[in-house]
């Protein structure tokens, strides 16, 4: 493995190895978890970059995605003849290139050029094979085992995973400044706040994420830092609260941007910002602190 990865390798116990990147997981890439045992290998969310090194320098007798996201599944395109599984929830994305563009809203005719760079960028390759599985799921790999924890409100089947070496997979509640992102078609904000409460609770050495953090080692530091990553829902309901002082749409608050800075060009920037608001405004809302006063405006209380 080492003659293909070198330092982007990172062992974090005899059976757990990080395949990162020059950019520590930054997207469109990530941070890949390899897990030996003597019985079976596994690899969890192959990335963009394993794709690009042709695989994980070693043998793998099955993939875990943790979620239908592009990034995700990315590398899965490395392993042929491995197993694949995924949350029952996401399995459709795996199975499709059109449910994966529905995740975000889009479709092949109005936005073809997602579909290229699913397809080109992120190696996209169906698996009509994929297992789906369930919360708490568990794989015996021989003298270390990988449990599910399931964890919504990213996507629908948004999972962790707990590894008997004490290491804890993250996925996408990633401990950015950035916050949590529950911006897409399915994405609960409720349940993600759940979600973070859960994985709250998870004693571990090493807490790994997907994206730029990598590996965070300390349960201390670790819960610091979803503190803050928490917080990002708070400051964000607050700065639409006081935007909604006067009466505004949604589609105000898209053009105003509360997730993304003014300024800041991705492509799904209107989506992400309009699902949000909804969501945020639907909490408003249910906690009477503030009513829609004609149809599609909105103000506090």
């Amino acid at each position: 493995m080492t003659n293909v990865w070198g330092e982007r390798s990172r062992k974090l116990t005899d059976h757990v190895t990080v395949l990162t990147t020059d950019a520590n997981g930054a997207y469109p890439s990530g941070n890949s978890l390899l897990v030996r045992g003597a019985g079976e290998t596994v690899i969890i969310d192959p990335s963009v970059t394993v794709a690009e090194q042709g695989g994980a320098g070693v043998p793998v007798d099955a993939v875990i995605n943790s979620h239908g996201h592009e990034d995700h599944i990315a590398g899965n395109i490395a392993f042929p003849d491995a197993r694949v599984h995924i949350h029952e929830a996401d399995r459709a994305v795996t199975q499709s290139v059109d449910e994966l563009l529905a995740v975000t809203g889009h479709n092949r005719h109005d936005h073809p050029e997602l579909l290229d760079a699913y397809l080109t960028t992120f190696h996209y390759t169906p698996r009509p094979d994929a297992i789906g599985y369930q919360d708490g799921a568990v794989w015996e790999l021989g003298g270390v085992r990988i449990e599910a924890v399931h964890l919504p409100g990213h996507t629908v089947g948004h999972c962790g995973l707990r590894i008997s070496d004490r290491v804890f997979f993250l996925s996408d509640i990633d401990l950015t400044g950035f916050g949590p992102y529950y911006g897409d078609v399915f994405s609960d904000l409720d349940d993600f706040e759940h979600s973070i409460e859960t994985v709250r609770g998870e004693e571990a050495d090493f807490y790994v994420t997907f994206h730029h953090k990598g590996v965070v080692e300390g349960r201390e530091t670790f819960v610091e830092m979803l503190d803050r990553f928490k917080g990002a829902i708070t400051r964000r309901h607050d700065a639409m609260l006081e935007f909604l002082q006067e009466p505004h749409t949604i589609d105000d608050m898209v053009a105003h941007r509360f997730i993304y800075r003014p300024g800041v060009e991705v492509f799904i920037a209107d989506h992400v910002e309009r699902r949000s608001a909804v969501l945020h405004t639907k909490r408003m809302i249910e906690r009477g602190e503030a009513v829609e006063v004609e149809p599609g405006w909105f103000r506090v209380v």
